[in-house]
């Protein structure tokens, strides 16, 4: 089974460096593409698209992001008919009803508050690694 390529769209390099620890205990094989802002991140999935680089199996993205939010970058990712396949879970600290919706009008796959308790972020982190590489990806 090959390993489970995430890109994870975040500008906090706190946040980085706690999912890149939940990740390290998962029993999976996960490659993680950091992009830092919205533009960086639609400029990886434009070189993934013409096999520059790989194309990523899942995003987890950041609403508050510089240069581009990812409300934006969502609706690009979800426009482009060689990204839209791929599943976003949008991973924020924002519990605004508006964000909410407009992340499902988009089509996000999954909403989620990032948790304030070490323990409980972890524990978010690995769920989604055992869910998208255990249950619904195909290798």
């Amino acid at each position: 089974m090959r390993a489970l390529r995430i890109l994870l769209v975040e500008d906090s390099p706190s946040d980085v460096r706690l999912i890149r620890e939940a990740l390290k205990g998962t029993t999976a094989t996960v490659q993680i593409t950091v992009a830092w802002d919205g533009v960086e991140a639609l400029d990886y999935l434009r070189q993934a698209e013409t096999g520059r680089t790989a194309m990523p199996d899942l995003i987890l993205l950041d609403l508050n992001l510089p240069r581009k939010n990812g409300l934006e970058v969502l609706a690009e990712v979800k426009a482009a008919p060689n990204l839209k396949q791929i599943p976003v879970v949008v991973m924020t600290n924002s519990w605004a009803e508006e964000d909410i919706d407009a992340a499902y009008s988009l089509n996000a796959h999954c909403y989620i508050t990032k948790p304030d308790d070490l323990d409980e972020y972890l524990n978010v982190v690995r769920a989604l690694e055992n869910f998208w590489s255990g249950l619904a990806m195909v290798a």
